[in-house]
């Protein structure tokens, strides 16, 4: 006598799991960027070269040049033929 393998209770249809797997990478994914970006908008200890520096952009440096309770703010305010000119000053963390 052949026995037929038993159906398990959690077998889903094959569409069902790869419809799971693509949502599960698509939070992954969005979880990745959100995490990224909360990152980036943390502080430095250096303020970066003009190649990483976009005009327009603003970065806040921790490297201690500001008084107690205010950090640095840099910003790539115009573009000239030397390079991008920066704005500094301290702001409140």
């Amino acid at each position: 006598m052949i026995h037929a393998r038993p159906t398990p209770v959690c077998a889903l249809p094959t569409g069902t799991v790869r419809m799971r797997v693509r949502l599960a990478a698509v939070c992954a994914g969005a979880a990745l960027m959100m995490a990224s970006a909360a990152h980036g908008a943390g502080a430095v200890y250096q303020e970066p070269p003009d190649s990483d520096f976009r005009l327009g952009q603003r970065i806040k440096v921790d490297d201690g040049t500001c008084p107690a309770g205010q950090i640095k703010e840099v910003t790539a305010s115009k573009l000239s033929p030397e390079g991008i000119v920066r704005t500094r000053a301290c702001v409140k963390r």
